[in-house]
């Protein structure tokens, strides 16, 4: 299964997510919805979390795994801290949470779901065919129907890139 894309192949702002699909009986589920932290991560951000974790948070254990120094496991530490929109503070080097990000349409202490009832269509979604260059709303609605295609697992992200780039 191909990796979550977090960024736009075409203009690099970030990517949301707007359906989730269940594996086994294709129930499908629309709405707005936040990655995690984690998938956020570039790869060498996550390499290091995992490494970090394999080895219970023992930087002499990363530093032995991973065949660089200990100064390099902080930085790299303190990097992956930053990815995740941590700072570490003055206070006995703690580290400190980032304040939970508003969502657009939704007021603070209000519940989780989406504003609008989900839509659950069920069975298999049909195939993408490849689409003429098109302009204005059409090329809207390509869009959607490539970058739904990738998100399914239908495209890979070169061919998704590609389609995207024969709209512009």
């Amino acid at each position: 299964m191909a990796k979550l894309l977090t960024r736009c192949p075409v203009c690099e702002s970030a990517l949301g997510i707007s359906e989730l699909k269940c594996t086994r009986c294709q129930t499908r589920i629309q709405g707005a919805f936040d990655p995690c932290r984690f998938c956020r991560l570039a790869p060498e951000h996550l390499a290091f979390v995992e490494t970090f974790l394999r080895c219970e948070g023992n930087l002499s254990r990363v530093e032995k795994e991973l065949g660089i120094s200990y100064p390099t496991v902080r930085n790299k530490l303190t990097a992956a801290l930053a990815a995740l929109g941590f700072t570490t503070s003055g206070v006995n080097g703690g580290v400190e949470a980032p304040p939970v990000p508003p969502v657009p349409g939704r007021e603070p202490g209000s519940p989780v779901a989406p504003q609008a009832p989900p839509t659950f269509p069920v069975g298999p979604a049909a195939p993408v065919q490849p689409a003429p260059p098109v302009a204005g709303p059409e090329a809207e609605a390509r869009r959607r129907e490539v970058l739904d295609a990738l998100a399914r697992g239908d495209l890979s992200a070169e061919e998704a890139a590609s389609a995207l780039r024969e709209l512009t």
